[in-house]
């Protein structure tokens, strides 16, 4: 194979897999975003590494079990950020819903549009089929609980007549595999002597058989060209306006969704999950989790056809009413009311354009789209999920490679993901610090790609999910990167406005202003 790099648009989970896949085999890689790295869909994830329990009603066995042969490969290879996690399912019934999962199953049209709860036996045999294809036997299989024992989460005695549990893994800061898929990839680039760049606020554009990038916000001159042997279209939900903006023609692939969550830290409700995670139901029958997130409870997530820039995507009152009136219904003794929600957050996933009745029926199963009209082989990277990055970026790799007449040398199927020295320092969300580590957030400045100073406070540290978050913090952080020559000194006012403005429109967040 020829030294051209090969150029992946898009560094969100996906991209960053692929560039490393790809310099596993002795690629060199240029990964451009128009954004931060993790800006999209990655950062506003349900933060769950699962195989789809709910996939199985829509016949989708071959996604889940190659989520669950993955969830078993990331618990061993990224134990550092991916943990088992115990999940409860209410069921309030024996029988109900079996006419409905029959007909999704069978993709049957529903006569009825009333929902119906899944009942006891139908999700015993959602979870006997679920540990027929986990095969790997290191989590627990599913068990039956009664209200109130030991352990067991609270919910309400009118939602539980039993507990159905079941084992599923999560991932409280994906951001951070996004940023460890790239320094292991820049580890090895080294190591093999490959180009290897990572170019944030960048757009490329075709001309001929050449690709510019420049700044994505026309300001500053880091302007490149290079002559690539392949595109690699990872952007996500922005697939169709990337191809608009190299330009080259394409039929519509992406019909995203919008997903709401938001963060709660009253302590009423952490103590009702007892640790725990519930997969409950909406009044709809749309899945809603509760799960444990650091001092806080992460709920979510809405599933609403979504038109438009996903970078506007905003979680809204109506969806935040949505969720809270799962919450009050399955944890009336929380309590919970709106002023209790810390931040919340939304996001669009990255779904193909197809006619469906639900939003819930469009498969997660991703596909590659080779675009014919390109004079660089150019193919474009269409749904797929958090749980099956690496499988996606070692098929994604294989075809690319095919393609350029080459074959694969290397997977990174037993290849463990090395945690850097800000993952072995990143405190659990909501958890108070006395004073901010200055070699942690040096590390992230230094290291980690960091352009602005949204990227250390969303995608670096996660600090926006932190309660105790402050104004004060914010302009701590702008001047440390003044210090390291990331952001003028006069500029930081204005740095530091964009930033707090961003948290309040975008997450909801009113920053402390007394410390």
């Amino acid at each position: 194979m020829e030294d051209r790099p090969v150029l992946i648009l898009g560094g969100g989970i996906n991209g960053a897999a692929v560039a490393r896949e790809l310099v596993l085999n002795d690629v060199p890689v240029w990964l451009v975003d128009q954004a931060d790295l993790a800006f999209g869909a990655t950062a506003y994830s349900s933060r769950l590494i699962h195989g789809g329990l709910r996939y199985l009603e829509f016949g989708e066995f071959s996604l889940v079990k190659e989520s669950l042969e993955e969830r078993a490969r990331l618990l061993r290879l990224a134990p550092h950020l991916v943990k088992p996690l115990r999940l409860f399912i209410p069921v309030r019934n024996s029988w109900g819903g079996l006419t409905q999962a029959a007909g999704k199953f069978l993709r049957l049209p529903l006569k009825s549009k009333q929902s119906v709860h899944r009942g006891l036996r139908v999700v015993q045999v959602g979870l006997w089929l679920y540990d027929r294809y986990a095969r790997e036997g290191s989590l627990p299989p599913r068990s039956l609980h009664q209200p109130g024992e030991e352990g067991v989460p609270a919910v309400s005695s009118h939602i539980a007549r039993r507990l159905w549990a079941y084992s599923d893994a999560q991932i409280t800061y994906p951001e951070r595999l996004v940023i460890d898929f790239l320094a292991d990839a820049r580890q090895l680039a080294q190591q093999k002597g490959l180009d290897f760049r990572v170019l944030t606020y960048h757009r490329a554009a075709l001309h001929g058989s050449a690709v510019e990038v420049r700044p994505s916000d026309d300001q500053g001159s880091s302007t490149f060209s290079v002559e690539p042997a392949a595109i690699i279209n990872a952007t996500g939900a922005w697939v169709d306006s990337t191809l608009r903006q190299l330009p080259v023609p394409s039929r519509r692939l992406m019909g995203g969704t919008k997903g709401s969550h938001f963060v709660t830290y009253q302590s009423r409700l952490r103590d009702l999950l007892r640790g725990q995670g519930v997969y409950t139901e909406a009044s709809d029958g749309r899945p809603v989790f509760l799960l444990p997130f650091g001092a806080g409870t992460l709920v979510g997530t809405t599933d609403i056809p979504f038109e438009g820039d996903p970078a506007t995507a905003v979680a809204t009152a109506e969806e935040l009413e949505y969720l809270l009136s799962v919450v009050v219904d399955v944890f009336p003794d929380a309590r919970l009311t709106r002023d209790d929600i810390t931040m919340h957050q939304c996001g669009v996933r990255p779904l193909p354009y197809v006619d469906a009745t639900t939003p819930a029926a469009i498969t997660r199963r991703h596909q590659l789209v080779w675009n014919d009209a390109s004079p660089i082989p150019l193919v474009s990277l269409v749904g797929g999920k958090l749980t099956t990055c690496r499988s996606l970026a070692e098929e994604t790799a294989a075809a690319v490679l095919d393609r350029l007449g080459s074959r694969v040398v290397a997977t990174s199927r037993e290849r463990p993901i090395p945690p850097t020295q800000v993952d072995d320092r990143l405190a659990a969300p909501g958890t108070p610090q006395r004073a901010f580590p200055t070699a942690l957030l040096n590390a992230a400045i230094h290291d980690e790609w960091v352009t602005r100073l949204e990227d250390i406070i969303e995608r670096r540290l996660m600090l926006h999910f932190s309660p105790h978050l402050s104004r004060r913090t914010v302009a701590d952080i702008a001047a440390a990167l003044v210090q390291s020559g990331k952001l003028r000194a006069d500029a930081v006012a204005l740095a530091v406005e964009r930033c707090v403005a961003r948290l309040r429109q975008h997450f909801g967040i009113e920053l402390d202003t007394r410390r």
